[in-house]
């Protein structure tokens, strides 16, 4: 076991105040906010950091794209660890060190990376029981009310690489990653081999025809994880009083995942999503190969018209061969108007 989560998101920004104000309503608690940056802490110890065009401190050797995450600093379970990773990768990169004992390096394929030796705070959900046909879960006890979300740490964040096979690659024979899905067309999930969530990050395919998605490397969106389905409507209905708006899908919930989801458009970059519920996976798990639409969702308030007609319900395991991306020929039917 060595990297075990996301100790830390770095956002580049070109309007601090703005984004600062984002996160703080999106329910982040602001440790410092000096010049050209801010400083967010979740419950967990884990950090979102915006730092304004130009900072010394963004990555400078980097073929990303758009603003957003810059780097994320992967948490890694022990000093001893993290020496044995710098060890092994130092051989065909150049590391740097700073005072922290945070390790930073480039990807060939040009993705900063920091990698530094952090345990989280331990931090525990207490949903209200529930209530269903023949089960009595909650009795005499009415769910417990709550008027602000706060989420409790970093679950996963998303890039779109220009060639899927070659990141997965990397996160899997570098750093230990584990591929957990691949969903046709759009990508692959991977989860840190010290963890139990089913991702920690989807290499999105950047060449789907999708909005956003221009070819290039370049940020999607971070998740951050709250303790259910009513601390995510909570939390719309506060960024709704706030003036901001979810994305054109709303509530929703994926098929691929499990996870309950509400994405929230981001001024720093990408879209800021709360999630809830995702599944949780060993390395007993064996990975599935999905149709792309298929595991996108089992329900969604805002069906997009490219998810308009029924799915293939297409999922089976992956072949013990089966272990890099599956492109696919999209074919959105009239899908493909709203995709340009």
């Amino acid at each position: 076991m060595a990297i075990t989560g996301i100790r830390r998101l770095t956002y580049l920004v070109d309007d601090l105040p703005e984004c600062t104000r984002f996160f703080t309503d999106f329910g982040l608690g602001l440790v410092e906010e000096a010049g050209q940056e801010a400083l967010f802490e979740l419950p967990d110890g884990s950090e979102v950091r915006l730092l304004e065009r130009g900072h010394p401190d963004l990555p400078q050797d980097t073929a990303q794209t758009g603003i957003g995450v810059f780097e994320c600093t992967w948490a890694v379970n022990s000093e001893r660890s993290l020496e044995r990773l710098c060890a092994s990768i130092e051989k065909d990169h150049t590391l740097t060190r700073d005072d922290a004992g945070v390790v930073r390096f480039t990807t060939p394929f040009g993705q900063a990376i920091a990698l530094e030796a952090w345990q989280p705070r331990p931090v525990y959900g207490a949903p209200s029981p529930s209530n269903t046909v023949g089960r009595i879960g909650r009795l005499n006890q009415p769910r417990k009310w709550i008027d602000r979300a706060i989420p409790k740490r970093i679950h996963h964040v998303v890039w779109t690489f220009p060639d899927v096979d070659e990141a997965l690659n990397y996160y899997r024979d570098r750093l230990g990653f584990r591929l957990t899905d691949i969903q046709k067309g759009f990508g692959v999930y991977v989860r840190a081999d010290g963890a139990y969530e089913h991702h920690n990050m989807f290499i999105a395919n950047a060449k789907a025809p999708m909005p956003g998605f221009d070819g290039s490397l370049k940020f999607h969106h971070a998740n951050f994880e709250v303790e259910d389905i009513d601390e995510m409507m909570v939390a719309k209905f506060y960024m709704d009083r706030n003036g901001y708006r979810s994305n054109d899908w709303g509530f929703g919930r994926h098929r691929l995942t499990s996870a309950a989801f509400l994405y929230m458009p981001c001024p720093a970059g990408g879209e800021a999503e709360y999630g809830a519920d995702c599944d949780c996976v060993d390395d007993g798990w064996r990975p599935r190969v999905w149709e792309g639409n298929f595991g996108t969702l089992i329900y969604m308030h805002d069906l997009p018209d490219w998810l308009m007609n029924d799915p293939s319900w297409d999922v089976r395991y992956a072949r013990d061969d089966e272990t890099q991306f599956i492109p696919v020929e999209f074919n959105f039917g009239k899908t493909a108007e709203a995709a340009e």
